[in-house]
């Protein structure tokens, strides 16, 4: 009963003083002595000193835990700073803000946002630098078609915006040269597949030699890009030009050998137009021949085939053959003014065709030859022949000029009159240029003979010979045109005088020098001796006809005949004004050389006491 009643005030609060009182009772009422009381006290003291102990250790460590906790997310937090290269950050707590509890709740939310930031930027970082290693493998040619990339690793020390930047800016560089590479690849691909199309080659089975990438059914991005893969393909691409060149050329000399043969034996066109193909790209370049199948093997084949089936049919006709090509040849010839032997090569030719000890393309050969000569000889003859048309041009024009001067009604004004004297305006400035033309064909032709080492011959006639005949007599028809003048003066001084004598004056005899004699004008032009083919011709100076039957179109030149006229005045025996003047006329012909005549036209004046003889020089 005591007990409970003890406990009453425990009823209460209760309190380290209530409790030790009511211990006091009870040892009292248990009658324990003081040392135990005393004893039991400092018991109790000291539990409670390990109690209070113990929750200060446990107060303590949860503290340390905390500070640990606040450190480490402190550190965590600079990590993740450091990291992502963020120097500063908003939100960052105040080190001495708050107990250690409210900083943890602050910083938490903040590592929690860095660290989804940390995850975002790894996932960037390791797109980026997948790509780079990807790209890289296919510029090195390690990443095989279908490969999957290994897992790569991420440096979570170093995610700043910068490294990033870096990263990006190697993989804009590898992704534009991946670009050009593909590029390329692509106009490498193409030309190969043009280059196959003309050929004739299998398109697929060699571009896949190369790499089966470069195949039409694989994604374009998906192409090898390596730097094997280019180098392959810029072989194959050399490798196919050439052989394009290789087979253009086998083809064009094909061709020619087609059109010299259709040449030679008149080849319908019909049947020519069946290898038109072939001749269209006769004089075509490399790069212009772009068709499809235009050099494929069977083409060149077919055409081999034709070229041996002519040679064989050319056999055939080599007499036929050889004989057109002498004419060529002597068309040639004829053309420059060089004189050959036409009766003799056919002979040969004949000869040769039919003994049968020399082949036919080495006769067709060495005509081919002779042909070549004669085209190289000509054209080293063409600005001289050249200069030879002008001088004979020019000389036909002086004769024109001689006529039309004596013509005594040429100021008539007669239909034609004026472009008679505008064409005579102009002889006269052409003939003035003559001795220039003349003296500049003289040197030419003694350069070239220099050259040549031999004489140049027009149709068989020195050229030299030619020039200083036709300038002796120039000279010799001035010096007739000056004694025409003073014998003109010396018949006018003996009419004067006689009609001093007679005191009147009779009617004066017609002067000799406006009495026409039959075509015996002086115009100085070159000899038929000495133009085209005058050796071969007759003496009226009439070109000689060509084998084939037709005319020659140069320019007929008439012989060169010299005339003298010789006048005899028998003596003037004046009987008084019933004197009668009597003229005898008697003509000679004398033939000098191989077509020079001589003429000599005899005139007898009666009863004169003047006579000369004066040599006239023309041009018929």
């Amino acid at each position: 009963m005591a007990v409970i009643d003890s406990q009453n005030p425990l009823l209460g609060e209760t309190t380290c003083g209530s409790l030790l009182q009511q211990l006091q009772l009870i040892y009292d009422e248990v009658g324990e002595s003081d040392e135990e009381h005393d004893k039991m006290l400092l018991q109790l003291e000291q539990e409670c000193l390990d109690v209070y102990k113990r929750k200060v250790d446990q107060a303590s460590k949860t503290r340390a835990l905390l500070l640990l906790s606040l450190a480490d997310s402190k550190a965590e937090l600079a990590r993740l700073l450091s990291a992502l290269g963020e120097k500063s950050f908003v939100g960052i707590p105040d080190k001495s803000s708050g107990t250690i509890k409210e900083q943890l709740a602050a910083i938490g939310p903040l590592l929690e946002q860095l660290c989804k930031q940390r995850e975002d930027r790894m996932r960037e970082f390791a797109d980026v630098q997948l790509q780079i290693e990807k790209i890289s493998g296919k510029i090195a040619g390690t990443l095989k078609i279908g490969e999957q990339m290994r897992t790569l690793t991420v440096d979570v020390e170093d995610l700043s915006l910068k490294k990033l930047d870096e990263y990006q800016s190697q993989l804009k560089e590898l992704q534009k040269e991946k670009s050009d590479r593909l590029h390329k690849v692509l106009d490498l691909v193409s030309t190969v597949h043009d280059l196959c199309a003309v050929l004739g080659l299998d398109f697929f089975s060699t571009v896949t030699e190369v790499h089966p990438s470069l195949n039409d059914s694989v994604d374009v991005q998906s192409k090898s890009i390596s730097n094997d893969t280019i180098s392959n393909l810029c072989r194959m691409v050399l490798s196919l030009k050439e052989d394009k060149k290789m087979r253009l050329k086998k083809l064009q000399e094909l061709a020619a050998q087609l059109i010299d043969l259709w040449n030679l034996m008149d080849t319908q066109m019909e049947e020519q137009e069946l290898f038109s193909h072939v001749t269209c790209n006769l004089s075509a370049t490399v790069d212009e021949v772009t068709v499809p199948g235009a050099l494929a093997l069977d083409l060149i084949d077919q055409a081999e085939v034709e070229v041996e089936r002519l040679d064989q049919l050319k056999a055939s006709k080599m007499k036929d053959i050889a004989f057109r090509k002498q004419t060529q040849l002597e068309d040639i010839y004829a053309r420059a003014h060089v004189d050959i032997n036409s009766a003799a090569a056919r002979d040969k030719i004949l000869t040769l065709a039919d003994s049968g000890n020399v082949e036919s393309s080495q006769l067709l050969a060495e005509m081919d030859n002779q042909i070549l000569k004669a085209k190289e000889e000509a054209m080293s003859r063409k600005e001289i022949l050249e200069k030879v048309e002008k001088w004979m041009s020019a000389c036909e024009e002086e004769s024109w000029l001689e006529d039309y001067n004596r013509d005594d009604n040429r100021y008539n004004s007669s239909r034609g009159a004026h472009l008679n004297l505008k064409r005579a305006e102009k002889a006269r400035i052409l003939v003035n240029k003559i001795p220039a033309l003349v003296e500049t064909l003289v040197a030419k032709t003694r350069t070239w003979e220099e050259d040549h080492g031999m004489s140049f011959m027009y149709d068989g006639v020195l050229l030299l010979a030619m020039l200083d005949e036709y300038t002796m007599l120039r000279q010799e028809r001035g010096e007739e045109k000056r004694r025409q003048k003073d014998q003109k003066r010396m018949h006018e001084q003996l009419a004067t005088e006689q009609e001093s004598v007679f005191s009147s004056r009779p009617s004066p005899a017609r002067p000799l020098s406006t009495k026409k004699v039959v075509a015996p004008r002086a115009n100085g032009g070159p000899s038929n001796r000495l133009s085209l083919n005058a050796h071969q011709g007759s003496t009226n100076g009439v070109r000689s006809v060509s084998r084939d039957g037709k005319r020659d179109g140069a320019r007929p030149a008439a012989p060169v005949n010299y005339v003298a006229i010789v006048k005899e005045d028998a003596g003037s025996h004046m009987s008084g004004t019933d004197q009668k003047v009597t003229t005898r006329f008697s003509l000679q012909r004398f033939i000098l050389g191989s077509n020079i005549n001589v003429i000599a036209v005899i005139v007898t004046l009666g009863g004169g006491k003047f006579s000369s003889t004066t040599p006239v020089f023309d041009l018929w």
